[in-house]
């Protein structure tokens, strides 16, 4: 299986930067095929949230319209890590941010982190 801990979150000021990390690990770490992060708006269940950026399997970026432009996603599969570089935040990317990593391949099974607290307020 596959274990992920995200690393990152805090508060921000509009206008603002953070950066993510989310950490893999696991005996099936090696199996990973793509990696991802969503966020979870308050109120709003999990499975609900945004899917916000995607490495795909191939090596492709993907970004939701609300983040392109102002966040990076990367992927080191050497060091097992994924991280999100966020800036110009907004308060409407406050949310829960989760890590999710799929094994094998585009219908494998999913794992998720424990997810990392984005605040973005004045």
């Amino acid at each position: 299986q596959v274990q992920l801990v995200e690393s990152g979150g805090g508060l921000a000021q509009p206008g603002g930067s953070l950066k993510l990390s989310c950490a893999a690990s696991g005996r099936s770490v090696a199996n990973i095929y793509d990696m991802s992060w969503y966020r979870q708006a308050p109120g709003k269940q999990r499975e609900l949230g945004e899917l916000v950026a995607e490495v795909t399997g191939e090596g492709a970026l993907h970004y939701s319209d609300s983040v392109k432009g102002r966040f990076t996603i990367a992927r080191d599969k050497d060091k097992n890590t994924m991280s999100l570089q966020m800036t110009s935040l907004k308060p409407e990317d406050t949310a829960i941010y989760y890590c999710r990593a799929r094994l094998y391949d585009i219908s494998g099974p999913m794992h998720w982190g424990l997810g990392t607290q984005v605040t973005v307020s004045s």
